[in-house]
């Protein structure tokens, strides 16, 4: 996994890399809120007050009460020590109060990143959302969320009471006897370091663990997802022995990250059992040297009841929610800079989930509406490339299907198309010009993508039709709501200047509205990646003619135009004038008839589409 290994960009380990990613911006955020740092601060610097009384007050009970035959200047000074332990509550409700003022502006930090970096793969890995939803996204604006908000809180909690605690605690020891000193600080602070040592590697194991957790979970959810593919292609073993790869890494990455556990259990053991036992070890010495019984007791009432508790919750929350932080807010700080690829344009991120144009351009007269060239393009380093060496001419007024196994690469062929996925090698060009190097707003002018979910604002009909091209007339709006049979729906909706409310429409009407923005955009290219694919058979039927129509009238009048359609029915194949076929090895590239006879996968998807029952009321 790439978690486990050192990080390609510093060259350091992910713990320490992601600490160095980290604390800028976590002293940012700190250096936002110094008003209540300081009073947390205030807050706790009671407690080490309350800390210091209880075991200074038993060795004077001692001292100079009960060893010394004065019972009541004894009683005195264990009331003393009650009453700092009945005043704690308003101290640990203003700890608790400045607690929410850093972790609820942090949580609204993380949910709004989450959203901008969902966002952003949207439009910048249409591969993702191919057959499934991106369920990374949904688990770091939800579960990772309030992992982060929850370990947060217990961080700052316990490492707050351990120094506060052990200030108290320290200060009180050198108050009762110097030489208490010596027997304690030394293991106490052998163990602090070896924890201390720990926690980069046990972030890097904690990194990997979730790194192969979460890809099992995609593993085993794109393999239910095309469950139906995988069988009709008889890939059943490839996938079973890919999934059990992904299991077998999580498992690993679980027993180191036990490991190292048990490392901090020793650590812990160093630091917080250690100095009791050489107390015990030393009081003949300690009393040699003048310490008193009352100091030795109150020595004692300072490891077990202040430090050890202390310092055990602070280990298990840096071990445990410490690392844990560090990862998840590391995988915030990657969803922010990583979806764009290095070679790709910067997406418009008023597009969302789509790419258009308000304005028409000129391109070559000559050249193909689209050249794809040497194309190899592969999820990751190390992964067996899902466009190998792929070569492709899409005539002016061509009207082409792409059609293969879920997870084979469609959708990310129209991305590499559309110029959002920078291949890893080869050349792409639009009407004769590279898509590499172009700006967002000349990609935008060159063609539009629909994805497969369609994207929908709040506003009026009007002002989501014509969000590509503002400036289209009444009867170009009338003409694209006729030709895509869009009419029934924006009656029902209120006509175009009602106001349209994204929640109440289905996933279909969605699509509908989506597909006549792309038709009023003038951008001559129109990639549909599985944008029909909520519509029943006769709207597909009737919006991909459409298009394809549209294109036919672009490349009569010297334009680039063509349609690309990502097909999840056979059907559109059917209607295409001709057909890629993706299988992972050799792409096939005819018209229906040829691949008929050429390819033995399309033979296969063919067949399986015939003998699959229609969808009622088609």
């Amino acid at each position: 996994m790439s978690a486990a290994a050192k990080s390609p960009a510093s060259g350091a380990p992910p713990g320490r890399g992601a600490l160095r990613r980290n604390l800028p911006p976590a002293g940012r955020f700190l250096a936002g809120r110094k008003r209540a740092l300081v009073r947390l601060g205030g807050w706790s610097l009671l407690e080490s007050a309350q800390t210091f009384l209880g075991g200074y007050c038993l060795a004077q009970a001692l001292d100079r009460g009960f060893l010394a035959g004065q019972t009541g200047t004894g009683l005195l000074w264990l009331a003393v020590a009650a009453a700092s332990i009945l005043g704690a509550g308003p101290p640990m409700r203003g700890v608790f109060t400045q607690l929410a003022e850093l972790t609820e502006p942090l949580r609204d930090a993380l949910v709004r990143r989450a959203v901008r970096q969902a966002l952003r793969r949207a439009v910048t890995d249409p591969a993702r959302t191919d057959d499934r939803a991106d369920t990374g996204a949904v688990s770091r604006l939800t579960h990772q969320t309030e992992i982060v908000r929850d370990s947060f809180a217990g961080l700052v909690l316990t490492v707050r009471a351990f120094v506060f605690n052990a200030v108290g605690a320290l200060i009180g020891l050198l108050a009762l006897a110097p030489e208490l000193l010596l027997v304690v600080l030394p293991p106490l602070v052998l163990g602090i370091g070896l924890f201390l040592a720990t926690l980069l590697p046990m972030a890097s194991a904690q990194r990997a663990f979730l790194d192969a957790d979460e890809a099992v979970a995609e593993g085993v959810g794109a393999v239910s997802g095309g469950h139906r593919d995988l069988v009709a292609c008889g890939a059943q073993a490839d996938a079973a022995e890919r999934t059990g790869r992904l299991i077998d890494t999580a498992e690993r990455t679980s027993r180191v990250l036990a490991r190292w556990a048990a490392l901090r259990t020793v650590a812990l053991g160093v630091a917080g059992q250690l100095p009791v036992l050489l107390l015990l070890v030393t009081t003949p010495w300690l009393l040699r040297q003048g310490v008193t019984t009352g100091a030795l007791a109150g020595a004692l009432t300072y490891l077990l009841q202040a430090l050890l508790p202390a310092l055990h919750s602070m280990m298990t929350a840096l071990g445990a929610a410490g690392t844990r932080l560090l990862v998840v807010v590391d995988r915030f700080q990657d969803a922010t800079a990583a979806p764009v690829p290095s070679k790709a344009p910067d997406p418009d991120p008023d597009m969302v989930a789509e790419a258009g144009t308000p304005r028409g351009r000129r391109p070559s007269r000559t050249a193909p509406a689209v050249e794809i060239r040497a194309v190899t393009h592969a999820y990751g380093p190390g992964s067996p490339p899902v466009l190998d060496h792929l070569h492709l001419t899409v005539r002016r007024g061509e009207h082409i299907a792409v059609v293969g196994p879920s997870g084979i690469g469609k959708s990310t062929l129209a991305g590499v198309v559309s110029g959002l996925v920078a291949p890893d090698h080869g050349t792409v060009l639009l009407g004769g010009e590279p898509v590499t190097g172009a700006t967002a707003q000349d990609l935008a002018d060159r063609r539009v993508l629909i994805p497969q979910q369609a994207y929908v604002f709040t506003g009026s009909v009007r002002d989501n039709l014509l969000h590509l091209r503002p400036d289209a007339t009444s009867g170009e709006l009338t003409c694209a709501i006729r030709v895509l049979g869009a009419e029934p729906l924006v009656h029902r909706l209120g006509g175009p200047d009602a106001v349209l409310d994204p929640r109440g429409l289905s996933h279909g009407e969605r699509q509908l509205l989506a597909l006549c923005r792309a038709y009023l955009s003038c951008a001559p290219l129109v990639l549909l990646d599985e944008a029909t694919c909520h519509l029943d058979p006769a709207a597909e039927d009737r919006a991909e003619r459409a298009f394809a129509e549209r294109a036919f009238a672009d490349a009569a009048r010297a334009r680039d135009g063509a349609l690309i359609v990502v097909a999840h029915r056979l059907s559109s194949a059917r209607r295409a004038d001709r057909v890629l076929v993706l299988d992972g090895t050799t792409p096939r590239f005819g018209t229906h008839e040829e691949l008929l006879t050429s390819s033995a996968l399309y033979r296969d998807l063919f067949g399986h589409w015939q003998h699959t029952p229609p969808p009622a009321g088609s």
